[in-house]
């Protein structure tokens, strides 16, 4: 009917089914109530595809991964030929088997491999309506799914509602929008309809088809909710009550809303006739959605709660059931309460986190007791806070701050809110206030609640600047916890708040814990941070690296991405650039899909100094405004730092040193959101390089004195490194030398070493030693090409040319050609794993890896997968 303006839409979806041997993908499908998306969906044609579907119900959407169990049931026996913590994961999800509270990025890459597995032999279609109703759960495995798909005979169609909350219309996903139809096409609608209702029809429907359809069998002035309200009321009393009791319910089942009402199925005979509903395999389903809406809004409160009591004595399982329970109850009930929060614990070793709030804050609506309601809230607002739904968990608070709390209730209220943005939204406590908290706290005997506190606010001392005050509050509450002193978590704490005063112990500390085994994956993360801010770069990047693995099999994603950011920004430093590209590449992507700005403006920065030190000055800029914009957008520091030390390194490599200087000298100006006390220490070669090259010598050496006071007390070998090169460059003629063949004589890391060697052998040239120039110069061009540092080698190059030697042609390294994703893979298949061990590596399927690779051999030319670890190298 109201298809035949639907061409364009029609042929983008037989475009994604019709290739989909070729390449698969996904698409969302938007509109209003009523605009034809289920017609749209009905219609579409998949000869030889084998297609899955599933049908959001509203009632379910509390049912953790209830949608996905609809979707996947048809592949259930295949679970078990699953990588075994997939298949556990998998099944806890489904409830099929009872586990560990599974991630939800694991029960995703579960997902794919299943699919993937079952479209090994015929296409898959995956088609889901009313997806905005499927549980959070279902919704966001489906998005990590959608995101996956561009190697796999697989295509996703969904359709949500406008105005609806949905995760899959949020995932920057390929995007149908339904409008409404043309005048014309309404009137074609309308065209057997009496012309003076059909000129109010069309006014009421504005375009919509589902309006057109219905609106001319009742008043044209109500909505169409109403006036399937309004059809609902013309049926006999029995049949009312069955379809309200089938509208509450939180399935489709038919069986168990008859036995609920009581009734048989010719009960149900007027609503089939009127068109109302459609019975098939045993399964009820409503004409549309806003029909079952309206059945319960027109329905009396009374009869809503029969309705629900009446489900409540047929349901047997005991969350669907207490849910009915509850529903039915209208006062006060502590058995009722008790068990929504039995319900909850269930839900929540699920992964269920948002039935477990739901089930929580019902249980506190429940609950007379204002102690035990006071918890309850709280709970539910810490279980929130694992949702990321921010204003749900500023709800629960502020409810919970309406009752008479305790001392440690109210610290909970200020702490949980810092859980948002690594504790950066402009409304919470700052961290000189929470180390308070947390020594209050701790004072009542809660250890474990005043660490997780003191952690949170001294981790924000990294993206902003809390000043001293604030920081000598956090490590006095520090020293006060009753922990070992060489505790991974004080180590972490010591380094975030005081780098430079602490860093001995740290560094200390560091090197004994990195010689242990058997970490734990999140112990090892913070190491890495730790690390990095002392400016042990080489112990950052290992403890980085030591994370990974585990969050891998965790599925913790979140982590990972955090642990990749470190890893990729220390790699830089030490001159890694093909770990730090991976590293950079697949962080960005997780921090992306994890919600995390400020990683995801960490690792586009890094991505910018990579590009500044290759040589690829124009991808540089691109890079550092994007990050630019997402660090100014929150003040995060070391996002906003990083930028303008690639566009330093840049400005340097074009030959810009008043430009470089005015980048690089804001990072040390504590009014400049640029600034980070001590990521800016490490930069110290970098500017002085540039205030010799314009004249800036009398404000370097005034920093100097301050970086030479720091050094007294640090360790950091990142800042002596950088010192050690700055006194020798900022020296006079007769003294340099002897600094230079200094800095050399100290074991350091290669790319370090390398830039002194080319500082050394350009102030040898200029003192008309071209001779003694050559060796420098030539080990720091043959470091730099090894490294991929292309801009620094061809300076190296230059300069040599100038002493009088001249450089083989430079080739390019082999990865120069490849995107930093197919470098990764590319590296994993070199060390021998296979397309399987890849994908689960990477969380894509294992015919994504085999994509790759295929791409990538011709680009390297080779032919074959033996031939990669010689090409690549190392």
């Amino acid at each position: 009917m109201a298809l035949g303006e639907r061409e364009s839409e029609r042929e983008r979806l037989a475009g994604l089914v019709g290739g989909i041997q070729d390449r698969g993908g996904a698409l969302v499908v938007r509109g209003e109530a009523g605009m034809g998306k289920s017609a749209l969906l009905a219609e579409i044609e998949a000869p030889g595809v084998r297609t899955l579907t599933a049908v959001g119900v509203e009632a379910e959407h509390r049912l953790p991964y209830a949608g996905l169990h609809q979707l996947l049931f048809p592949l259930r026996k295949a679970i078990d030929a699953l990588p075994k913590t997939q298949r556990e994961a998998l099944g806890t999800a489904l409830g099929l088997t009872d586990g560990p509270r599974p991630e939800i990025y694991l029960v995703g890459m579960a997902v794919l491999n299943l699919l993937a597995e079952a479209a090994s032999t015929e296409p898959l279609l995956l088609i889901v309506d009313d997806a905005h109703w499927l549980d959070p759960n279902s919704q966001d495995v489906l998005a990590f799914v959608a995101r996956r798909l561009e190697s796999e005979p697989i295509a996703l169609v969904a359709a949500v509602r406008d105005g609806e909350p949905s995760r899959l219309a949020t995932a920057n996903l390929p995007t149908i929008e339904l409008g409404p139809l043309s005048d014309e096409a309404a009137r074609e609608l309308l065209k057997d309809v009496p012309p003076s209702v059909r000129v109010r029809v069309l006014k009421a429907a504005r375009g919509n088809p589902l309006a057109l359809k219905e609106l001319f069998r009742g008043d044209p002035s109500t909505s169409v909710e109403q006036t399937f309200a309004n059809r609902v009321r013309k049926l006999p009393p029995e049949t009312r009550r069955f379809l309200l009791i089938a509208a509450v319910n939180d399935t489709n089942e038919l069986g168990e809303a008859l036995d609920a009402a009581k009734a048989e199925l010719v009960a149900l005979g007027p609503a089939l006739d009127e068109h109302l509903v459609t019975i098939a395999h045993g399964t009820l389903t409503f004409r549309h959605p806003l029909l079952r809406s309206a059945i319960v809004k027109d329905a009396e409160p009374r009869e809503r709660h029969q309705a629900h009591q009446a489900l409540a004595g047929t349901i047997t399982e005991p969350d669907r059931r207490i849910w009915h329970r509850a529903a039915a109850t209208t006062g006060p009930d502590e058995e009722i309460a008790a068990e929504l929060e039995r319900s909850a614990e269930r839900t929540e070793r699920r992964g269920g986190m948002d039935a477990t709030v739901t089930s929580l804050e019902w249980a506190a609506k429940l609950t007379q007791d204002p102690v035990k309601r006071a918890e309850r809230l709280l709970k539910a607002a810490g279980a929130a806070v694992e949702t990321g739904n921010r204003e749900l968990v500023d709800r629960l608070l502020d409810q919970a701050s309406a009752e008479d709390l305790t001392k440690n209730q109210r610290a909970v209220v200020r702490w949980l809110p810092t859980n948002f943005d690594d504790g950066l939204r402009g409304d919470v406590s700052g961290p000189g206030d929470l180390a308070d908290l947390a020594i209050g706290v701790l004072e009542d005997g809660k250890t474990d609640l005043a660490m997780q506190i003191l952690w949170g606010a001294a981790m924000r001392c990294f993206w902003v600047e809390p000043g001293q005050d604030d920081r000598r509050r956090l490590i006095r509450a520090a020293d006060r916890m009753p922990l070992d002193r060489h505790d991974p978590r004080l180590v972490a704490i010591n380094a975030y708040v005081t780098p430079f005063e602490r860093s001995r112990s740290v560094l200390t500390d560091l090197t004994n814990l990195a010689g242990q085994l058997n970490r734990d994956a999140l112990v090892d993360r913070f190491l890495g941070s730790a690390a990095m801010l002392i400016g042990a770069f080489d112990l950052a990047a290992r403890f980085s690296a030591s994370a990974q693995p585990g969050f891998r099999a965790q599925g913790r994603l979140a982590f990972l991405a955090r642990a990749l950011g470190v890893q990729a920004w220390s790699s830089v430093r030490l001159g890694d650039l093909a770990t730090a590209m991976t590293a950079a590449e697949e962080g960005l992507r997780l921090a992306i899909e994890t919600s995390q700005p400020y990683i995801h403006g960490l690792t586009l920065a890094t991505q910018a100094e990579i590009a500044a030190m290759r040589g690829d000055f124009t991808q540089a800029e691109s890079l550092a405004a994007q990050a630019e914009r997402v660090g100014l957008s929150a003040g995060a520091r070391p996002v906003l730092a990083t930028v303008q030390l690639a566009r330093g390194i840049a400005a340097l490599g074009e030959g810009r040193h008043a430009d470089a200087f005015a980048n690089l000298v804001r990072l040390h100006d504590p009014a400049d959101p640029a600034y980070q006390l001590a990521l800016r220490c490490y930069t110290i070669a970098e500017l002085t390089e540039a205030a010799v090259r314009c004249d800036q010598l009398g404000v370097v050496s005034e920093m100097m004195q301050e970086f030479e006071m720091q050094a007294t007390r640090s360790p950091s070998p990142a800042l002596h490194s950088g010192l050690r090169h700055a006194r020798a460059v900022l020296a006079p003629d007769d003294e340099a030398e002897k600094l230079f063949r200094a800095a050399l004589d100290v074991e350091t890391w290669p790319l370090e070493r390398s830039r002194t060697q080319l500082a050394y052998g350009e102030w040898l040239r200029r003192q008309r030693r071209p001779a003694d120039s050559r060796p420098q110069l030539r080990a720091a061009r043959e470091t730099f090409e090894a490294l991929g540092v292309t801009a620094w080698a061809e300076r190296a190059r230059r300069e040599l040319r100038a002493a009088g030697e001249a450089s083989p042609d430079q080739h390019n390294d082999a990865f120069s050609d490849l995107t930093p994703h197919e470098l990764n893979i590319a590296r994993l298949a070199a060390e021998g794993l296979t397309n399987r061990e890849i994908g689960q590596r990477l969380y894509l399927s294992h015919r994504t890896v085999s994509t790759h690779l295929h791409r990538i051999f011709p680009k390297l030319g080779i032919t074959s997968r033996t031939e990669l670890r010689e090409v690549l190298g190392p």
